[in-house]
């Protein structure tokens, strides 16, 4: 187990350092107007507008975020809004796997449901969050509940779980559904009612199928995050961190990749989260099932 553990380390050290190899060759190597083919660029361009060096970044985030006085680093600035991101990902990421998992539930119960639901979850996907995220957000803001208030991290959250339901429902469905007929029998002969064999039959055997699920759905929170707090304006995150930076790309190149990466730590943590829970229900994971 140490082994393998340590050659999974080695392998992501070895990846990491193959992209920044990759990226240097490029823009080594590369054209600086990119590669166009019919008159459509496949490949970026190798400017140090468009692509800094490494090492530019890395000292960039190093700096101050601006020139004004008492400013802090720039990597303490992502890694401030990379936290606001991360927290409001959690939420959506929760409240998705809790409907994903209640609307499988539902489905795999009647069978009616599932004909009568299923079709709407698929459809579901297919609204752009970028027309969706204003809309939620001003729905909420006409809620009143005395003293409660409608934030905008709320609409984001919102949109997060809205992505991060469907692969959990698909998932646990699946799951749900794939013990064989003759355990079932045996739950029937025991006596036990269809709750009793949910917990201890329908579940367990849902984790095969549940975990790939999970990370899915975690990479979608936070891709719903990130374009949410783009869409709707919310000012901390990292999604509003990008495109603020992105208006410095040509005085200060280094700076608008910051972010960018940021965003890609946020993604590695939901999905470090998720291994977690794979190690802790180890002990019902037989082999996953993807799709």
């Amino acid at each position: 187990m140490r082994t393998r553990r340590a050659a999974a380390a080695i392998w992501g050290v070895v990846g990491v350092a193959a992209v920044v190899a990759l990226w240097e060759l490029y823009k080594f190597l590369g054209p600086a107007e990119g590669v166009v083919i019919g008159g459509v660029t496949v490949l970026p361009r190798t400017t140090d507008i468009a692509m800094p060096h490494i090492w530019d970044m890395v000292a960039r985030a190093f700096e101050p975020t601006t020139r004004a006085a008492q400013t802090v680093p720039l990597w303490l600035t992502t890694a401030q809004a990379a936290a606001v991101t991360l927290g409001i990902t959690a939420v959506g990421w929760l409240v998705g796997v809790f409907f994903g998992l209640a609307i499988a539930t539902l489905m795999q119960r009647f069978r009616t449901a599932e004909s009568a639901i299923l079709p709407w979850v698929v459809l579901s996907q297919t609204v752009p969050l970028i027309a969706l995220a204003p809309v939620v957000r001003n729905w909420g803001t006409q809620l009143e509940f005395g003293g409660f208030r409608w934030e905008n991290w709320m609409s984001v959250a919102v949109i997060s779980s809205y992505l991060a339901f469907f692969p959990v429902a698909v998932g646990a469905l699946r799951g749900l559904s794939s013990p064989d007929a003759a355990h079932l029998d045996l739950m029937r002969a025991y006596g036990l009612g269809w709750w009793r064999t949910y917990v201890r039959l329908r579940l367990p055997a849902s984790v095969s199928y549940l975990l790939p699920a999970l990370r899915l759905a975690a990479a979608n929170a936070v891709v719903g995050t990130v374009v949410a707090e783009v869409s709707i304006g919310m000012r901390g995150g990292i999604g509003r961190a990008i495109v603020e930076f992105a208006a410095t790309a040509s005085s200060d190149p280094p700076k608008q990749w910051s972010p960018i990466l940021g965003a890609v730590l946020v993604g590695l943590v939901a999905a470090g989260f998720v291994a977690l829970i794979g190690l802790a229900l180890r002990r019902y994971r037989r082999s996953e099932v993807n799709g």
